[in-house]
């Protein structure tokens, strides 16, 4: 009498990993995820780890998360994923605001984003 199971939102040979709330904006996000859309995970965890934008570490936890569900949830092979997808949408933004000169008001907008990563087991062509 259970409720039928959802279907999969993504293909047999992917998995898919979701970051939300990173304060960062989308702009600079997305400079970071286009750093390793289609690459090997090997290769883009290696990117990751060695870039000097802050943000690189919250998106290379994310990759690890989307490594590790493909892994543990759908019984793919490490070594032969690639990263299919990174897309960055935007999040909420804080309004704040500063005192400015002649009785003005500054407004500072501190936005959010979030990041989703697909990877997909490819075939070694011999």
């Amino acid at each position: 009498m259970s409720k039928e199971k959802n279907p999969r939102r993504v293909a047999d040979n992917e998995a898919m990993a979701k970051s939300r709330m990173l304060r960062t904006s989308p702009q600079k996000l997305n400079l970071v995820a286009a750093m390793i859309r289609g690459k090997k995970v090997e290769k883009a965890l290696a990117d990751l780890t060695f870039s000097k934008k802050r943000i690189a570490e919250d998106v290379k936890k994310c990759l690890q998360s989307a490594i590790a569900n493909a892994e543990n949830n759908h019984g793919l092979d490490v070594d032969g994923l690639i990263v299919a997808e990174a897309w960055v949408g935007k999040n909420l933004v804080m309004k704040r605001g500063r005192p400015r000169a002649r009785g003005r008001f500054g407004k500072i907008m501190k936005p959010f984003s979030e990041l989703t990563i697909k990877v997909r087991q490819v075939e070694e062509s011999a």
